[in-house]
C-alpha cells in the first residue's frame, strides 16, 4: 500500500517564528532548511554586493503571512 505524498506548504511568511518580517523562517519551513542557517546565510550575504536587502522587503510586501496556527 503506497500513501500519496504530502502536500508542500506554501511559502509564507511564518508569524509564530519570526525576528523581523518572517520572511526567512517561511522560507526556510516551505523547502525543509534550518531557520537559523538561512538567517545566518542571509546575513552573511549582506555583506557582499548585491540586492539581497531590497529583496527582503519586496518578500516581505508580497509573500502572505501564514495565520493557519
Amino acid at each position: 500500500m503506497t500513501y500519496p505524498a504530502p502536500a508542500p506548504r506554501r511559502l509564507a511568511r511564518d508569524t509564530r517564528n519570526k525576528m523581523i518580517a518572517g520572511v526567512c523562517s517561511g522560507i526556510a519551513r516551505r523547502y525543509g532548511i534550518s531557520t537559523g542557517a538561512l538567517r545566518l546565510a542571509f546575513v552573511v550575504s549582506c555583506i557582499l554586493p548585491g540586492p539581497q536587502f531590497i529583496a527582503y522587503l519586496v518578500l516581505w510586501v508580497l509573500m502572505p503571512r501564514d495565520d493557519r496556527y
